[in-house]
């Protein structure tokens, strides 16, 4: 193991249309916002948020960022998993908030139930519920 490695710092994702990606990662998701900035220089904004864990999540937006082959899936960061106490409630709050979800599976390996859905850009998300 790499000497003095203690966890998940941070994932940042770049994305489209930064309002619409504020408001589902801090209104739908309920991630509160740690700090926000715009940076001129870069005509972007970069946004972080903080997960129970104590992981953060850093949103960037950036002018004309191609995007994201999500479909057929492309090398590089597969999805991002989100772990969460009770996926049923999980899943009815996201359609509540009109948030389309896939199915419910069942991992072969370790039996846990988990379940699918984008963010605004398309981006694979998963919850995967707790032991």
């Amino acid at each position: 193991m790499l000497p003095g490695l203690k966890g998940l710092h941070h994932v940042a994702l770049i994305v489209s249309d930064y309002q619409t990606s504020k408001a589902f990662y801090t209104q739908v998701l309920g991630l509160p916002v740690l700090a926000e900035h715009f940076r001129a220089e870069r005509h972007s904004w970069k946004l972080d948020l903080s997960l129970p864990c104590g992981a953060r999540l850093e949103l960037f937006s950036f002018p004309s960022a191609p995007a994201r082959l999500s479909y057929p899936e492309a090398c590089g960061l597969r999805h991002l998993a989100f772990e969460v106490s009770d996926l049923d409630k999980a899943l009815d709050h996201l359609q509540s908030r009109g948030v389309a979800t896939e199915a419910i599976r069942v991992d072969e390996v370790t039996g846990r139930r988990f379940c699918f859905f984008a963010d605004p850009d398309g981006l694979p998300l998963e919850l995967y519920q707790a032991g």
